[in-house]
């Protein structure tokens, strides 16, 4: 049985999250929390509320024992950009992108 949590419109880089995602991708989900726990990005917080969610979500159903959950898979979308504008040399101006993610995570009990 799978379970999932999804966290979106995240401000934060997507191609920073793939790099925390890749590490935890497979691992149970003790080994994973544990190992965000000590990340020092700002990602693996993120991330780590993501994956709580979704032990939480399977904690709801019944039929599922949680302490037998490992990460399944763990997507990283992009989302929207926010646009901003800077004040640059000669009364010009450049774009600045704020870029955000949409993050799903889903959980497997490992038989």
């Amino acid at each position: 049985m799978e379970v999932k949590a999804v966290a979106k419109y995240l401000q934060i880089s997507p191609t920073k999250v793939r790099k925390v995602a890749k590490a935890v991708k497979g691992r149970p989900v003790e080994d994973a929390l544990a190992a965000l726990g000590f990340m020092p990005q700002r990602s693996a917080k993120v991330l780590g509320k993501v994956i709580r969610s979704a032990v939480a979500n399977a904690d709801q159903k019944p039929d599922i024992e949680v302490d037998n959950l490992s990460v399944a898979n763990i997507v990283v979308n992009q989302g929207p950009s926010l646009k901003r504008f800077r004040p640059r040399a000669m009364g010009r101006s450049t774009r600045i992108l704020k870029h955000t993610s949409h993050i799903t995570v889903v959980l497997a009990e490992v038989a």
